[in-house]
Formats: C-alpha cells, structure tokens, sequence
C-alpha cells in the first residue's frame, strides 16, 4: 500500500477531535524546531509562527459560526485565545517576546483534545 494510500485512509478513520490533535501537534512541532533558532532568525521561525496563527484563526473563524456546536463560553474562549495568539505572534516576531508562551498553550489544548480528558473531566 503507497503512503498516500495509507494517509487517506488514516485521514478518513480519524473523528474531528483526533484530526485536530493531529493537527495540533504537527504545528506544535513546527513551533518547537523554530523555538530552536536564533530569536533573530525572523525569516526561519516565520513558516512555524504564521502557520500557528493562520490555524488559531481558522479555529476563531469556526467558532464564530452559528452552526458551531460546541457551547457558547467554549467557542468565546476559543475566539478569545486566537486573539491573543494573533497578537503574542507579533511580539515573538518582533523579537519582544518568547515563543515558548505559543507552545505551551497548544500543549494546553492537546490536552484537551486527548481522548482521556474527556473521561477525566
């Protein structure tokens, strides 16, 4: 079986919960390998930090949406973070502030996303 093959059929077994976990930790990564370089190095921690934000802003606009089934409070502290994702992600590129702060508010979330933490909670 090719990989694509493998990647389709992996991508249509996984619930919207595990593809955004998914999706998470890829970013999450992408972040901690940028976290890695020079706090200088704007142009080789751009990709991972726009693509951070990009995804918080998807996750806004989702939430936004009247279709959205997740509860009102979650869906504005959602909408609330990505704001602040927004805005923290400028002052990591401005080299004001520390990325670290990006990370570990994905970890937060991919907690969250775990299929455990629903048992948990």
């Amino acid at each position: 079986m090719s990989l694509r093959a493998y990647q389709q059929t992996a991508a249509r077994a996984e619930t919207p919960k595990e593809a955004e976990y998914r999706l998470f930790g890829q970013v999450t990564f992408a972040l901690m390998e940028a976290a890695k370089l020079d706090p200088k190095d704007v142009a080789g921690r751009i990709d991972a930090l726009d693509w951070n934000r990009r995804m918080w802003s998807a996750l806004a606009t989702d939430c936004s949406s009247p279709d959205n089934a997740l509860p009102r409070e979650t869906r504005a502290s959602i909408i609330s973070l990505a704001m602040w994702v927004s805005k923290y992600t400028s002052l990591v590129i401005r080299g004001e502030d520390d990325i670290q702060d990006l990370i570990e508010i994905n970890r937060v979330v991919m907690q969250g996303l775990t299929p455990n933490a629903a048992r948990a909670a």
